[in-house]
């Protein structure tokens, strides 16, 4: 990929805006989409002294109603997209607002964005920032005890967001198939975010149920996910590895923390 082109949706957000320090710092070109034109300096600062291009685009998720909406958000010139979307975070609504839009930005809005994507063959990669306790089935690795957890959390503070960011998790899932190689969907998963120092430690892939990990060190693992040829689903913690070793070695190894998941039933539930 000679000239590399991100659509950062949900750009205003905590990691999204240190993820555009990062992809800046490569010599990318970003362009950002929020909902609020008072937040466009505070982007278009982050360029400053760095290679790579930054530009802003004004765009309210809740308005995307399609995948034709979507299509039209973003040129067919991009060749990466990435969303931000966490229940401590911000891609649009978050689990913030109500039930009614977390449904329209975390399932809908993200939805037409990852068809869009997949249908759009200049695009290569989307990544989407996810959650942890985002899936349907105990994972493999943990214990009986880690997934009860799991569940009374789902099931409780997050009853709105889970259902609807699991839409979108699985929908990427079931659309990166039609394409084969030439497509690769990263879903983040992180743990509790925090607004500590980057320290560039981590563990990465399959980590244990419940933990904490930096927005920052989130940012950093996703703009190296973004220059790799990463797939699959994965699990983010703090931890003891490098952040630099631990994407090597998930990619060397083949890890995916979809183990334990049906992809087939996201196949049939997502697959026109």
């Amino acid at each position: 990929m000679a000239s590399k082109r991100v659509l950062l949706l949900g750009g205003h957000g905590k990691v999204s805006l240190l993820l555009t320090s990062h992809l800046l710092g490569r010599s990318w070109q970003v362009t950002s989409v929020i909902r609020d034109s008072s937040q466009t300096n505070d982007i278009l600062t982050k360029a400053n002294g760095q290679p790579g291009k930054v530009d802003v685009l004004i765009r309210s998720l809740e308005e995307i109603q399609s995948e034709q909406d979507a299509q039209q958000t973003h040129p067919t010139t991009f060749n990466l997209a990435a969303a931000k979307a966490t229940p401590n975070g911000q891609l649009g609504a978050g689990g913030k607002g109500g039930p009614s839009r977390t449904v329209a930005i975390d399932r809908d809005s993200c939805i037409h964005f990852i068809r869009a994507a997949a249908n759009t063959p200049s695009i290569r990669k989307f990544l989407l920032v996810s959650y942890l306790g985002s899936r349907r089935a105990k994972a493999p690795w943990w214990s009986e005890e880690e997934w009860r957890a799991t569940q009374q959390v789902n099931s409780g503070v997050l009853k709105n967001y889970y259902p609807a960011k699991l839409a979108a998790d699985e929908c990427l899932t079931a659309v990166a198939s039609t394409r084969g190689d030439e497509f690769k969907a990263i879903i983040l998963r992180p743990g509790s975010l925090t607004d500590e120092e980057s320290v560039g430690r981590i563990s990465l892939g399959k980590t244990k149920a419940r933990g904490s990990i930096s927005r920052g060190d989130v940012a950093a693992v996703a703009a190296k996910l973004l220059e790799t040829d990463a797939s699959g689903w994965l699990d983010l913690l703090e931890g003891e590895e490098d952040s630099g070793e631990a994407v090597d070695r998930v990619i060397r190894d083949g890890v995916d923390c979809k183990e334990g998941e049906d992809v087939d039933l996201m196949e049939k539930m997502y697959l026109k």
